[in-house]
């Protein structure tokens, strides 16, 4: 796992974004239109600074995915969450061209999390991702095997779901020597990251061996419809109707329909029996309503379902905890919520 070079110059970036993520919010609303959404929620001032400036950079849906990819990594190395210590950090081969970092916070587990990271199934990685699963880690107590699956368009539906589901096996199979019980393992997962979590948790329905938790964090369940959400933040900085587009185009094949349930879970016919769940939306994500209708659809099928409903943040946000303390409480609130669910 490799993170990309930061230069003095993006060192400078980097602070300046941090500074400007802790001006007070009274000067932010002089400088910056501060957004409210039709349900009459105001972004967090940071946020709105710092949509400002992601709303000048290149968009990444103009490049090939090598091109996005690295300016990914890039911006991650430059802007991401600089690394929490961790009592031992672990690189694993999976199986032949599958592997993950499993991360341990103190000398014994509380339990595991499984974590699949976001970039629409085309962009992100472990490295990406290495500063948010720390401070999951951190916060929970818990280990979190976070998994490098391949990523479209090499490598498109169904493959990240198969690598999903051999992550869940590996992890099952070794949580006895890390000291993880097989009832304390969690999946989880961000948008791309948390539909493969919606889709293992249903695909592993009735197995022997289930989730105790599936956490969604602004997840995409839908890549078939139009919510309102997804018109009223067509243009978000954050994640435009283009780039899901760009997104999905390059995931799903033509010959696939994007209705089927394993790759929109909502459309799932049937969804009781599936573990309890922890969702998170953003106020500002046009994927807010994807999220909202699985957790109704889960409560109407009988499972548990907490919502968290981060009002001031946008799509992403567990990126943007180093120039967020919006951000930053919202990925603690996630972690005491996955405390609280597996007590």
């Amino acid at each position: 796992m490799t993170a990309a070079r930061v230069s003095a110059g993006d060192w400078m970036r980097r602070q300046l974004g941090i500074g400007m993520g802790k001006l007070p919010a009274s000067l932010v609303k002089r400088l910056v239109k501060v957004p409210v959404n039709a349900d009459g929620e105001q972004m967090a001032p940071e946020i709105a600074m710092l949509m400002s400036v992601v709303a000048k950079a290149p968009d990444f849906s103009d490049l090939s995915p090598a091109e996005a990819r690295a300016a990914e990594s890039k911006e991650a190395a430059i802007f991401g969450e600089r690394p929490l210590p961790m009592h031992a950090v672990e690189e694993l081969r999976l199986r032949e061209g599958l592997v993950a970092t499993r991360y341990r916070p103190h000398a014994s587990a509380g339990g595991l999390i499984v974590f699949f990271h976001g970039g629409g199934f085309v962009l992100g990685s472990r490295a990406s991702y290495d500063g948010p699963v720390r401070l999951l880690a951190r916060h929970t107590g818990m280990d979190v095997l976070s998994v490098e699956y391949r990523l479209a368009p090499e490598h498109p539906y169904p493959a990240p779901h198969d690598d999903a589901l051999a992550a869940w096996e590996f992890a099952v199979a070794h949580a006895a020597e890390w000291g993880v019980p097989h009832g304390r393992i969690a999946v989880a997962g961000d948008s791309a990251g948390g539909n493969l979590t919606a889709v293992l948790a249903q695909r592993l329905r009735g197995s022997r061996y289930q989730p105790a938790l599936q956490v969604l964090i602004y997840p995409a369940t839908d890549l078939a419809g139009s919510r309102p959400s997804n018109r009223e933040f067509a243009d978000s900085p954050a994640l435009t109707a283009k780039q899901i587009a760009w997104f999905i185009d390059q995931y799903v094949p033509p010959s696939v329909e994007r209705a089927d349930p394993r790759v929109s879970p909502l459309f799932a016919e049937d969804l009781t029996g599936l573990p309890p769940a922890l969702l998170t939306v953003a106020g500002f994500d046009p994927l807010r309503d994807d999220g909202l209708a699985y957790a109704a659809k889960l409560t109407e099928s009988g499972v548990h379902a907490e919502l968290i409903r981060e009002s001031g943040l946008v799509h992403g946000y567990l990126a943007y905890t180093a120039l967020s303390t919006t951000s930053r409480d919202a990925v603690k609130r996630i972690a005491s919520a996955i405390v609280r669910a597996m007590a």
